[in-house]
């Protein structure tokens, strides 16, 4: 069993105690510990074996675009064809679709071992479920009948396309227009750039998730209404959805970043005119936990393949893991990943909670938490997540800056992951106005302390006084109303050190009660890392904040000014 298996088995059946809190859904009543260890197995059996090997050749191989289809690297629609068959797609998809009806939590282990074994493959896979609940949620009864069980199946994949040449996140810049017809369809005219999975020959169909503006719509993203324009019409002719180009790219180059250019194509709305956006957030919370678990994979793949080196590499007569520096780069890594999956799979539990509770209030409760740690998944473990990977290549000296072992292709896959599903900026800031400023912080104050109930670690009295000294910051901050734009970032790294601190109590107290007496002993030295080492940082962000919070004038012009903007601050 690997490290990232037996870690992921911990989280679910120690940490969180996820087969408990799931008996407490109906739909998920039946999901024991026994069936989660199952498919956590199944699942990273499935990507070792089949996705694995096919990493670097795709990565080398690459997409390429003959006579107006996109080809993708060799192997990768057999591996399709085998994940279908398995019945991979279907495992958090309802079961009146034909889906399995198992929760995202479980649905998230997935996600993380094909990243980790494969993340050029899983590009294709990656927003499947996100447009499937798209469109279950908000899709007319002829779309859903027409597509939704193909879609859950993974006989046809699907694509999101947002953004335009010049609309990148501000999306009410989008100019895509969409007319409509007698018969209730629209023709649909524009240009969407940075649309992973565009074309591909994995799948026959692909259905694109199209935001456009009907004739009348308001104007900035009020007016955006979305539309399912599928590659291939009902009556079997090819859609007028044409691929310009296929984007050359720093990384994941076995997937297809695609300018797709819609001339008249076919479409249907999704959801009510206008509220396009809406229907989209459907799709962001799983999908932006899902970017989080790319950092997560990653960030374990490298630091396997980091220790198993370090064993196997000798200098001065013994392996290098037995140097100090080595073992800091390693353990780091290993503080910050295993601290990531706890922080990942809970917030996937509090999505499913959100969905399926049977009390009104708990399910209002626990969609406020997760949309609280959503953008702290994603920002903070794909940075992370980044700056992992490139300590474990350092482990490896001058040999992980070549191909050979495959640690820079990581590195260069992984990039990406802090600029998509909105850049970690946006993150922050989303962070900031949206989830911390409108109560004052204490949302967060109640997670914080309902993770260190009855928590017996010597680690949860350090984690509580990190906790306080981060909530009384951020609300000195709020009262002396400095620039969103300056704090932001600041806020949603200490908010994720100071949880991050709170879950490592948690899991060095429940490592306890493991009874496995060397995993025991390596999480409880791994927590003791994460507070003497990393936990410090918080420290520093706080004195940013405390500076900002003195004088935030001051704070904004000496950025402006050092960054070239040589008026001073403009946007404050």
């Amino acid at each position: 069993m690997t490290d990232a298996l037996r870690d992921t088995r911990f989280v679910l059946q120690h940490l969180l105690q996820a087969p408990a809190a799931l008996a407490a859904l109906p739909p998920y009543a039946e999901v024991d510990a026994d069936l989660i260890s199952q498919v956590a197995e199944a699942a990273h059996e499935f990507c070792n074996g089949l996705l694995a090997p096919l990493n670097a050749a795709g990565d080398r191989e690459g997409c390429h675009l003959e006579g107006g289809n996109v080809r993708a690297p060799t192997g990768f629609a057999w591996a399709w064809s085998e994940f279908v068959e398995a019945g991979w797609p279907l495992l958090a998809c309802h079961p009146e679709d034909g889906g399995q009806g198992l929760p995202h939590v479980v649905d998230a282990v997935l996600h993380e071992a094909v990243s980790a074994t494969n993340p050029g493959w899983g590009m294709y896979f990656g927003i499947l479920h996100g447009g499937y609940a798209c469109l279950h949620a908000h899709g007319s009864p002829e779309l859903k009948d027409r597509y939704l069980a193909d879609i859950a199946a993974g006989r046809s994949l699907v694509t999101m396309a947002l953004t335009e040449p010049q609309a990148g996140s501000d999306l009410g810049g989008c100019r895509t227009r969409a007319t409509p017809h007698d018969d209730g369809s629209v023709r649909v005219e524009g240009t969407k750039i940075f649309i992973s999975g565009g074309d591909h020959d994995l799948t026959h169909q692909i259905v694109h998730l199209v935001l456009a503006r009907l004739p009348d719509a308001a104007p900035g993203s009020r007016g955006l209404s979305l539309f399912l324009v599928p590659k291939w019409l009902p009556d079997g002719t090819r859609n007028a959805v044409v691929v310009e180009r296929i984007e050359e790219k720093m990384g994941l180059h076995a997937s297809p970043t695609c300018v797709l250019r819609f001339d008249g194509a076919t479409g249907w709305r999704v959801g009510e005119a206008g509220r396009g956006l809406n229907a989209m957030f459907v799709m962001m919370n799983a999908a932006r936990i899902n970017v989080g678990l790319q950092g997560v994979g990653a960030a374990a793949a490298a630091l396997a393949q980091a220790q198993s080196y370090a064993l196997d590499r000798a200098q001065g007569g013994a392996p290098i893991l037995r140097h100090a520096p080595v073992q800091r780069l390693l353990a780091h890594t290993r503080a910050w990943t295993e601290g990531g999956r706890m922080l990942a799979l809970w917030t996937a539990l509090r999505l499913d909670e959100a969905h399926a509770h049977p009390e009104p209030a708990e399910r209002e409760h626990a969609l406020r938490e997760a949309s609280l740690l959503t953008p702290i998944v994603k920002a903070l473990l794909t940075a992370q997540g980044f700056t992992s990977v490139s300590d474990a290549l350092q482990v490896f000296g001058g040999h992980g800056y070549v191909s050979e072992w495959g640690v820079e292709q990581r590195l260069r896959d992984l990039r990406v992951s802090l600029l998509y599903e909105g850049t970690n900026e946006i993150q922050a800031l989303d962070l900031w106005q949206r989830r911390l400023l409108p109560d004052h912080a204490q949302a967060l104050a109640r997670l914080l302390d309902r993770l260190l109930e009855r928590v017996a670690s010597p680690w949860a009295a350090p984690a509580a006084a990190a906790a306080e000294r981060l909530l009384s910051s951020l609300r000195a901050v709020m009262d002396a109303d400095a620039p969103a734009g300056l704090v932001a970032p600041a806020a949603l790294r200490g908010c994720g050190l100071a949880l991050l601190g709170a879950l490592w109590a948690r899991a060095d107290d429940a490592a306890a009660h493991d009874g496995e007496a060397a995993f025991t002993r390596r999480k409880q030295a791994t927590a003791a890392v994460y507070f003497t080492q990393l936990l410090p940082e918080l420290d520093a962000l706080l004195a940013q904040l405390d500076a900002l919070r003195r004088d935030p004038r001051a704070a904004a012009d000496t950025l402006a000014l050092a960054a070239g903007a040589a008026d001073g601050a403009g946007d404050f």
